[in-house]
């Protein structure tokens, strides 16, 4: 069945990046190989086996999958039979063949470093995920540090060093009044590079899918994170697609209300008007108008503007 990384950093299969990463700090803290001079060897094989889980979780690429097929999946032991197709998770191809998969792991210290700034905050560091003599007797350590340094490090103070993130990417998604009224799925193909362990980029296409809720304005705005181009030491953009909303040859959009301007002759504004309108989800309408009709006469017809976001079933006037 392999290693069950969900259970290695203690969350859920829901979890979030926010989740991972406070799962990391808490772990990678308690079980860091200088935090443990009395029980090395198995701080080390816990710090080993918690970056680990990290790195994966951590990766959409890698998460999905391990989603899919554990971590035999990750490790070449089954090739997915689909692998290199458009969107899929071509970042794990060697040379191996075309249907190969490898994930080596990083070294643990490594990701450490990348987390939280540093490569040990505690003077030296432990032989995890690499070599490293590491620091040596349980004096000098307790008595530089004490147990005050790591209760304190990384859990409230940001650290200086710790990756930058790129600037948001922001890309314009037109809609028609229509598709903002009823509701659609968009299909976004995106090309981006991402990189591997040693910080060599490929290029990538993936899908993305855009759920668009009935009701939503123009400059709504959708965000897949870190779906930009990845880069050494830098964390990848977020992608930012913004609503945008494409002129209508009969309605005007007001807020969530609808508008529709008609001209009409003078006896049809003295007699009486019927107006004759097709909705945007289809169905006619027929408005009898028996007042005396004026140049800014308005007609408010209840319940048939655009939905409301919160609440779809209901729409404005």
């Amino acid at each position: 069945m392999g290693v069950d990384y969900y259970k290695v950093l203690k969350v859920d299969k829901s979890a979030k990046d926010d989740d991972l990463k406070k799962a990391y700090r808490k772990l990678a803290m308690k079980w860091h190989p200088d935090k443990n001079p009395n029980n090395k060897k198995e701080a080390e094989a816990k710090f080993k086996e918690i970056s680990e889980a990290y790195e994966v979780l951590s990766d959409p690429q890698k998460r999905a999958i391990y989603d899919q097929y554990g971590e035999e999946g990750l490790k070449g032991q089954v090739p997915p039979p689909d692998a290199g197709g458009p969107g899929g998770a071509t970042f794990f191809q060697t040379g191996d063949g075309p249907n190969v998969f490898r994930f080596n792991p990083r070294n643990a210290n490594d990701i450490f470093a990348e987390f939280f700034g540093y490569s040990s905050p505690f003077g030296g560091m432990g032989g995890a995920g690499g070599g490293g003599s590491g620091m040596r007797g349980t004096r000098s350590f307790g008595g530089m540090f004490g147990d005050d340094m790591f209760s304190s490090f990384g859990e409230s103070r940001p650290m200086s060093h710790a990756p930058r993130k790129a600037a948001p990417i922001e890309r314009t998604l037109p809609c028609s009044l229509e598709e903002l009224y009823k509701g659609t799925t968009k299909k976004m193909k995106i090309s981006r590079e991402i990189a591997d362990a040693s910080g060599k980029t490929m290029p990538v296409e993936e899908i993305l899918t855009i759920e668009i809720k009935p009701g939503w304005k123009k400059g709504t705005k959708i965000t897949f994170p870190e779906k930009g181009n990845e880069q050494p030491n830098m964390i990848a953009a977020d992608l930012v697609f913004i609503i945008d909303e494409k002129p209508h040859g009969t309605f005007t959009r007001d807020g969530n209300d609808l508008i529709v301007t008609q001209r009409i002759s003078l006896a049809e504004a003295l007699t009486g008007y019927t107006v004759h309108l097709t909705t945007l989800d289809g169905r006619n309408l027929t408005i009898p108008i028996y007042n005396v009709i004026h140049p800014t006469y308005e007609e408010v017809v209840p319940k048939e503007g655009m939905p409301l976001p919160k609440e779809p079933s209901k729409r404005a006037t």
